[in-house]
């Protein structure tokens, strides 16, 4: 899973990328101190893992990671190579999903690039500069297909599709929020939109509201607003207390999380979220070699979770052995969970549920 971080210059994207992934980003008070992408591989937190570890003591541990990407600031003009606008937009095109911080909080030793602290502003000007950009990209799209439309008249289908989608983008609306079947979206995945990633949006508050956002903060209640009204979700997050926590071994985290009244880091919030809008699920392998985490789209079946592994796993698949993890976790061991009849066989058919601790038997 790859996430890219985007927002205006100095609203506090590299400063939360930095706490995120521990990867010494630059992050300093002026625009555009981003220029190339930093990327960060980030371990997914995984009780369930965890817990597998202590039942196996394994040689190796192996969580699922996200891929981070920090890109440059985007200015107003961007879309027309304002700032670093076209490498901008070239780095965004590569993920899975975007991940939009907007600064939330007054202060009056921050520059903010447009003067002044508006999040639904900044919002609606990274959105405008995606969206201008997909018109572009789908005009030529439907240039393209006009042209082999005189040739193969099958194609009607896709250019009305295109240019239903440019309406929608020339009234400033992100194609994200438009419905679709699947043969539509097999097409516009061609297309590479901009506006077709999902999105969750940050809003990076003061420290004072680190353990809580206050009812008094318009800055957070208008961005929550305009994320509802295009299905998205809105994590808040103190990037600057982030930046603390990484700084901390697990222990001294777990004490400094609940002497601030935090349930769980933004980091763990935000691959949450990722795994949710992108439908994403994990299964689990364990033994004495090795515990580990596989992320797969939900709805897989066994064959093609089985090929995540490697492609003769899916190939020669005969069956999978599988059990959930809070069986096994009851249990106390695999023996014990096949003794109470809790390890299935299952074929080729059975999708993969969050959780599965499977064992794949294969034949090549």
């Amino acid at each position: 899973m790859k996430l890219g971080i985007i927002g205006l210059p100095n609203v506090g994207k590299s400063t939360l990328f930095n706490a995120i992934t521990g990867a010494g980003a630059a992050s300093a008070n002026y625009p555009f101190c981003t220029i190339d992408p930093n990327v960060g591989i980030v371990q997914v937190p995984d009780s369930r893992l965890d817990r597998l570890a202590e039942m196996y003591d394994p040689e190796l541990y192996t969580p699922a990671t996200v891929e981070f990407v920090d890109i440059a600031g985007l200015v107003r003009g961007a879309s027309k190579g304002e700032g670093l606008g076209n490498k901008f937009l070239s780095h965004i095109r590569d993920v899975d999903a975007v991940v939009h911080v907007l600064r939330c909080f007054e202060n009056d030793d921050i520059i903010h690039v447009d003067g002044g602290v508006d999040p639904v502003r900044d919002l609606e000007t990274i959105n405008l500069e995606l969206i201008f950009s997909d018109i572009e990209m789908i005009e030529r799209r439907i240039t393209k297909t006009e042209k082999l439309l005189k040739g193969d008249k099958t194609l009607a289908g896709e250019l009305a599709l295109l240019n239903r989608v440019k309406a929608t983008l020339e009234e400033g609306i992100t194609a994200r929020t438009m419905d679709f079947t699947e043969e539509e979206l097999t097409i516009l995945s061609d297309v590479a939109l901009l506006t077709m990633k999902p999105v969750i949006y940050v809003a990076n508050v003061s420290e004072d509201e680190a353990g809580g956002v206050s009812p008094d903060n318009v800055f957070f209640a208008k961005v929550k607003e305009a994320a509802e009204a295009e299905g998205a979700e809105v994590i808040p997050v103190c990037a600057g207390i982030e930046a603390e926590i990484a700084e901390l071994d697990a222990e001294e985290k777990a004490m400094f999380l609940e002497e601030m009244g935090i349930n769980e880091s933004g980091l763990d919030r935000l691959i949450k979220a990722s795994y949710a809008i992108l439908g994403y699920i994990s299964y689990l392998t364990a033994g004495p070699k090795e515990v580990r985490a596989w992320t797969i789209v939900r709805g897989t079946k066994a064959p093609q979770a089985a090929g995540k592994i490697h492609s003769d796993f899916e190939r020669g698949f005969i069956r999978a052995e599988i059990v959930a993890f809070d069986d096994l976790m009851a249990c106390g061991s695999m023996t014990a969970a096949k003794e109470k009849g809790l390890v299935r066989s299952e074929g080729k058919e059975y999708v993969i549920a969050d959780g599965d601790v499977v064992l794949f038997r294969f034949n090549v």
